[in-house]
């Protein structure tokens, strides 16, 4: 059986994170969803929130797509590479939007290889989500935006909590 991580900070699951993961279901036996916490990064929602916000969308997401059916979600506690080796992973897939995130993940996966042997799978982001970035979910999200059809179900709820907004419709 071949498993794969697809870790990500996750504040918050985009439903490009979630076609990422889908696609990653597709083509390994098993996957992981690593919810990081990200120390290059300050976070809105927290790491347990993320983890049920990802659990969440994988669990709705596998209603009507049974290759989430067998996604795991789990808190990577430290380095990646120590989380892959503790479940068995043979590759860690990113998603790219762009040159840009290709940039920022080249040397990561560099690095994860170094350290532990560990391949990193680079997967083309779908361009109907070229756009969506969880830091532009989160700057639309303060300002009272719209969101809802950028993120996975409940989602919203939570961002609007983490920010002390009212629920929509209140």
């Amino acid at each position: 059986m071949t498993t794969a991580v697809c870790p990500g900070s996750f504040d918050p699951i985009t439903l490009g994170h979630l076609d990422i993961v889908r696609r990653a279901a597709t083509m390994f036996d098993d996957v992981v969803v690593g919810v990081a916490k990200n120390p290059g990064k300050s976070g809105l929602l927290d790491l347990e929130t993320r983890a049920e916000l990802v659990r969440a969308a994988v669990h709705s997401g596998a209603q009507t797509d049974p290759a989430l059916s067998q996604v795991r979600v789990a808190v990577v506690p430290g380095l990646l590479v120590d989380f892959c080796r503790e479940v068995g992973a043979v590759a860690v897939v990113k998603g790219l939007r762009g040159g840009g995130d290709f940039d920022a993940e080249q040397p990561m996966a560099l690095m994860n290889r170094h350290l532990s042997g560990v391949e990193t799978i680079f997967l083309p982001g779908d361009q109907k989500y070229a756009h969506v970035a969880s830091s532009l979910v989160k700057d639309i999200a303060r300002h009272g935006g719209p969101v809802d059809d950028l993120v996975p179900a409940g989602v919203t709820a939570a961002l609007r909590a983490a920010l002390g907004q009212p629920a929509a419709g209140s």
